[in-house]
């Protein structure tokens, strides 16, 4: 990708979260985009699963519903979702930098 490339990509912010009661147990996921102070939110649950499963859930949730490729800033507090990322992709706290992401 060119720099101008990058430039011209919308850039949309995701604020995930996944939790589970037990593990295996009840989980429950949720997400937050936000674009240009619009705000959509998804969440979803599940009876039998994990955390790391609702965690990872809430995040691909979250980028499947980008329509084109964009300019992603992710906050996540899950380690399990930081360390799935190439190295770089975070400031060590919980948000993820901002990644150039190719939609579907």
């Amino acid at each position: 990708m060119t720099s101008d490339e990058l430039r011209t990509m919308k850039r949309v912010e995701i604020f995930t979260d996944g939790a589970c009661k037990g593990n295996p147990g009840r989980g429950g996921w949720g997400a937050i985009l936000r674009y240009k102070g619009n705000e959509k939110k998804l969440s979803g649950a599940e009876t039998s699963t994990t955390n790391n499963r609702m965690e990872l859930t809430a995040v691909i949730q979250a980028l499947s519903q980008l329509k084109e490729p964009c300019i992603v800033a992710l906050t996540t507090d899950s380690q399990y979702v930081k360390k799935g990322l190439p190295n770089g992709c975070h400031n060590g706290k919980n948000v993820i930098g901002e990644l150039p992401i190719k939609s579907r």
